[in-house]
């Protein structure tokens, strides 16, 4: 995995998995709550899944064990197994703002490398749209317990 990359306003960070672009593409959206940290949850209840919705327009929610419904965002584009674009409607104190022009995004790319492996490329940018909550929202996502945390749990689904 590699460091977090500074641009005027995004973060990247890229980690290579062992599975063909069409199966890391579907664990990635279908499968985002069994790799997704529990202790991440943002919900009221404990989290029980995480749903990506399959199309652009479609929601990325946290469904708790109670059945309740947590916001995080919107899918802006749906293209497997190339990439999925989310917009990140979280705003600096973990809270949806349901404001499109308040929310920053979030562009995954899934790209062959290799026989049978994916090099998963992520880029969390705009984070000005945060306002305030910008240096909040940037802080957490580049943090060791940001992205790169998250990404590590993804591709731990494939060494199992």
């Amino acid at each position: 995995m590699s460091e977090p990359t500074r641009t005027q306003d995004s973060v990247r960070k890229q980690i290579t998995v062992a599975a063909p672009r069409e199966r890391a593409f579907k664990v990635f959206t279908e499968q985002f709550g069994s790799w997704w940290p529990k202790e991440y949850s943002i919900g009221e209840a404990d989290m029980a899944d995480f749903v990506v919705e399959p199309r652009a327009g479609g929601r990325w929610y946290e469904l708790g064990v109670d059945g309740s419904e947590c916001e995080t965002g919107r899918v802006l584009a749906y293209e497997p197994p190339d990439r999925l674009v989310l917009a990140w409607h979280l705003n600096g104190e973990w809270r949806y703002d349901p404001d499109p022009a308040h929310a920053s995004e979030v562009e995954v790319r899934f790209v062959a490398d290799g026989e049978g492996r994916t090099r998963v490329e992520l880029e969390h940018r705009h984070f000005e749209r945060h306002g305030a909550g910008a240096p909040s929202v940037r802080g957490a996502v580049e943090s060791p317990q940001g992205w790169g945390h998250c990404l590590a749990a993804y591709a731990a689904r494939f060494e199992a």
